[in-house]
């Protein structure tokens, strides 16, 4: 609990320095190395051989998105070469494109959110998802019975119930003092994110109890892995780009 602690807080003032200074070339960096330590982490979760390929093209498409207007663009340029090469050489396992959809896609999405929306969108996300895990956490732990889901054991309907209220209220509360959207519209998109905030944690523990393992990875002493920690995000973030960039 100790080590928890204290890596709780270190993660917490990075994080709030990061976002105080607000420099884009800082944040790219940033988002981008915790991307290639998640692509690292995901080779397991996927039970892929450490093979420095995956490494090269992440840090291609990473640096690429500093010379496009849509972040993801680079993605979908390799997306198709890899397409093309599994229709020239059919024995390349599709499979193997897998990084690339997850945890790929939430990365470039999150660096997009920062470039189309600035650093409050992503405080306020940061702290819906932590509202909504922690009242989760909480509410399943004094007053949950009923399981959510056999994917995640922890997890109660009831706790989930509560995350997804306290997340939707508080996103509410918050954006009215971060975001400049309607009442309504703030309320739609704290919703949305804490809803599927939930489901991007419960996707990561799909993928860790297909692989048998417990954490992604150990870099964060008392928390495991760095998808670990941001796999509330991971889903969050592009339900998030998609209803802000709807035109309603």
């Amino acid at each position: 609990m100790r080590e928890r602690i204290i890596t709780g807080i270190f993660l917490i003032a990075t994080v709030l320095g990061i976002g105080y200074i607000d420099n884009y070339y800082l944040m790219w960096a940033f988002i981008g190395g915790l991307y290639l330590i998640s692509i690292y982490e995901s080779l397991k979760l996927y039970k892929f051989p450490l093979n420095i390929n995956f490494y090269i093209i992440s840090v291609i498409i990473w640096v690429a998105v500093l010379f496009t207007e849509n972040s993801l663009n680079p993605l979908f340029i390799v997306g198709s070469i890899f397409l093309g090469l599994i229709a020239y050489r059919p024995e390349i396992e599709q499979k193997l494109f897998l990084p690339f959809l997850y945890p790929t896609i939430p990365f470039l999405i999150i660096f997009e959110l920062y470039r189309d929306f600035g650093v409050s969108l992503l405080g306020w996300l940061i702290l819906v998802v932590a509202l909504t895990d922690t009242m989760a956490y909480f509410i399943g732990r004094s007053i949950g019975k009923r399981l959510f889901s056999p994917t995640s054991p922890k997890k109660t309907l009831e706790g989930v119930l509560g995350g997804i209220f306290f997340g939707t209220v508080g996103g509410l509360i918050l954006g009215g003092y971060i975001l400049e959207f309607s009442t309504i519209y703030t309320l739609i998109l704290s919703f949305a994110v804490s809803t599927f905030s939930i489901f991007g944690d419960l996707f990561e523990s799909y993928l860790k109890r297909r692989a048998d393992i417990k954490d992604s990875g150990n870099l964060l002493p008392g928390h495991g892995g760095i998808l670990d920690r941001v796999d509330g995000y991971m889903l969050s973030s592009i339900v998030l780009f998609a209803v802000l960039n709807w035109n309603i």
